[in-house]
């Protein structure tokens, strides 16, 4: 399930407007709620590095690694057949696995574009269909096998490569009717985070209202708020 992008708007809403502190806009609130959903969603990663050099615990439902897995896993996808063996998918975030000859899958190895040119000198580091190796730059990647025995080089593998990897979020819009100006739930769109982050999503919007609305207080009880769930989670 994801967090419903209306009842974080009328929550918001509703604690800015409690005092009379103004108005936030929905053109305000979907570019703050993007830029919330953002915060979140790349600190799973630096979480995930810290978390994973603390040993975990059996309680159940309590594992910090693995509830950050499980969020982390909602943006994890695979692509088949990547085009002509280097275009990239266009959402993605972060890279995971390069796989070759799929259903038998072989893990291609990542190697820098130094590491290549020793590796293309070098009789016994050359890569093979078993052991393949990738390149990455910005054009996308590349993957070698076999050796050529022709040309006495790599044999550049553009078919049946599979990415899985880690997609971007997307994009939030709270999005009205044009005849009512109410809520329209067919054309907005909710948020993709995991629905434990609702609370954190409020906080975080809360606290960039604060700054768009130019009242302090909002900002500084939210920001409170979010620096004391941050200690509790690494406790």
């Amino acid at each position: 399930m994801a967090v419903n992008v209306n009842t974080v708007y009328q929550r918001v809403l509703a604690i800015i407007n409690k005092e009379q502190r103004g108005y936030l806009t929905p053109q305000e609130f979907n570019t703050i709620a993007n830029q919330a959903q953002l915060d979140i969603f790349e600190q799973y990663f630096y979480d995930l590095n810290q978390f994973g050099r603390i040993p975990g615990n059996q309680t159940d439902y309590a594992d910090m690694l693995e509830i950050l897995e499980e969020k982390i896993s909602i943006f994890e996808k695979v692509q088949i057949s990547v085009s002509g063996g280097t275009t990239l998918p266009a959402d993605l975030y972060r890279l995971g696995s390069v796989l070759t000859n799929c259903p038998t899958c072989r893990e291609a190895e990542q190697i820098t574009q130094k590491e290549w040119l020793y590796i293309e000198k070098s009789p016994i580091a050359q890569p093979s269909n078993e052991f393949p190796v990738f390149i990455r730059d910005n054009a996308g990647i590349k993957v070698y096998g076999d050796i050529n025995t022709s040309t006495n080089l790599a044999t550049q593998i553009t078919n049946g490569v599979r990415v899985n990897y880690v997609k971007v979020p997307t994009t939030v819009e709270w999005a009205a009717n044009s005849s009512t100006g109410l809520y329209n739930s067919a054309t907005s769109v909710n948020f993709e985070l995991h629905e434990s982050e609702e609370t954190e999503l409020v906080i975080k919007i809360l606290a960039l209202a604060g700054v768009i609305i130019k009242d302090n207080s909002v900002y500084a009880v939210a920001s409170g708020e979010d620096t004391k769930n941050i200690q509790q989670e690494k406790a």
